[in-house]
């Protein structure tokens, strides 16, 4: 059996993933609590199903707390389990709640909504370390799906590389295990004709490819990769995510992720995002 566990923070997108998962001809269930988990799995293969997908969060109370050695159980068990764990700056998830006027699950009259949302990420702290994590801050509903969609297809038994884009005045990504700052390079932004195209135009390519610093800070990032990625393989690590941020997420962000990924493309398994541009 494969295995999707789907948790996350209350607004960060559950719903729309666990649809995705559907779509993809996996056998759904929504808001099943923790102790459930190995009894359902259980029967479901036993019962001939193939793929499964289970979205587990506070609204199961305090069994969430018990899923990360319930997960380990089954992984002993040699179930394909892979975790997906949906997060978002508490800014907009309180941005979200207020709009929709949904109630908070852990509302209890007492504390706030800011208050709520640092509670479940307490609660859930244990969880979100043990599975690929994704940022839906600043993320469209399609943006979204397509990662999810992308994160079903790759091999789960080799290390994933993913290498994302962002602008760093909409915030830096939460799902980051690196971050680099390539704020300091030529920005094609002052010039106007390349101001209104991205790191994927082949005007900005031209631009950035005959700038020396900004081809010693590829050679910088590519190399760092290259000297500590086996260190994260050996220790079974399954995703690393390396975030490149510049002021828009547009131009010099895009350009490195896009050369960064071709290069190790060939070697690892590799995943491409560009946050700002979806």
């Amino acid at each position: 059996m494969q295995l999707f566990l789907l948790s996350g923070l209350s607004g960060s997108g559950k719903s729309v993933a666990l649809k995705v998962l559907e779509d993809a001809g996996f056998y759904c269930v929504d808001n099943l609590p923790a102790e459930l988990l190995t009894s359902l799995v259980e029967y479901l293969l036993s019962a001939g199903y193939a793929k499964m997908a289970v979205s587990v969060d506070v609204r199961s109370a305090n069994s969430v707390q018990r899923l990360p050695n319930i997960v380990l159980d089954l992984m002993q068990k040699e179930l394909a389990v892979h975790v997906i764990f949906l997060d978002a700056k508490t800014d907009t998830l309180v941005k979200r709640f207020s709009e929709t006027r949904r109630k908070h699950p852990l509302s209890d009259g007492v504390r706030t909504l800011p208050e709520c949302v640092q509670y479940e990420r307490e609660l859930l702290s244990d969880i979100s370390n043990i599975g690929h994590h994704i940022d839906t801050s600043e993320l469209k509903t399609n943006a979204l799906s397509h990662w999810i969609q992308q994160f079903i297809k790759i091999d789960r038994a080799r290390i994933t590389l993913l290498f994302e884009s962002f602008g760093f005045k909409h915030g830096i990504p939460l799902d980051a295990d690196f971050v680099f700052d390539v704020r300091c390079l030529p920005n094609p932004f002052y010039s106007p004709v390349l101001r209104p195209l991205t790191g994927r135009d082949e005007a900005v390519i031209d631009f950035l490819d005959n700038s020396p610093l900004t081809q010693d800070m590829f050679a910088e990032i590519s190399g760092f990769v290259e000297r500590w990625l086996p260190h994260f393989m050996a220790d079974s690590r399954s995703y690393l995510t390396i975030a490149i941020g510049c002021t828009g997420g547009q131009h010099r962000s895009v350009y490195l992720s896009e050369k960064l990924s071709q290069t190790f493309q060939d070697r690892q398994q590799v995943l491409l995002r560009h946050r700002e541009l979806v």
